[in-house]
């Protein structure tokens, strides 16, 4: 655990035990996409938009909407969050980085264009897993 990195097999392994744990025992798949659209309800709440007019997150008895949270969902997100958070500062290998090291060896070292890219990277990302119903 305090090794520079971990197995990716291991890793992977012990990813997939906890998930058959996770169904097991709680009757819920990791997913992370939901929680993004419900946190979107919170934001937009919180700067004085009125969800209870969009379609998007009243639909399904407001599953979607702000008051949706706290749920297991956000939990596993920061869960996630802190785990990587502990695991890299346990491995010695945490550092804030704008550019990390690979990607400005290959596209230079601005980060507004690899924040440009992160950021329709995700919105790509959850575009798909939103399409995809989870």
């Amino acid at each position: 655990m305090f090794k520079r990195t971990w197995n990716p097999y291991l890793a992977g392994a012990l990813a997939g035990i906890l998930l058959i744990l996770s169904v097991w025992v709680g009757g819920k798949f990791f997913g992370t996409s939901t929680t993004f659209v419900r946190v979107a309800a919170v934001v937009e709440e919180s700067v004085g938009i009125d969800t209870s007019t969009n379609a998007y997150f009243t639909a399904k008895k407001g599953k979607y909407g702000a008051g949706s949270l706290p749920d297991w969902q956000l939990m596993f997100v920061i869960g996630a969050l802190l785990g990587a958070f502990i695991s890299s500062r346990l491995s010695g290998d945490f550092k804030i980085q704008l550019v990390p090291d690979m990607w400005r060896k290959r596209f230079g070292p601005s980060p507004v264009k690899r924040g440009i890219a992160a950021f329709l990277g995700g919105v790509i990302a959850l575009f798909g897993a939103r399409l995809a119903g989870g």
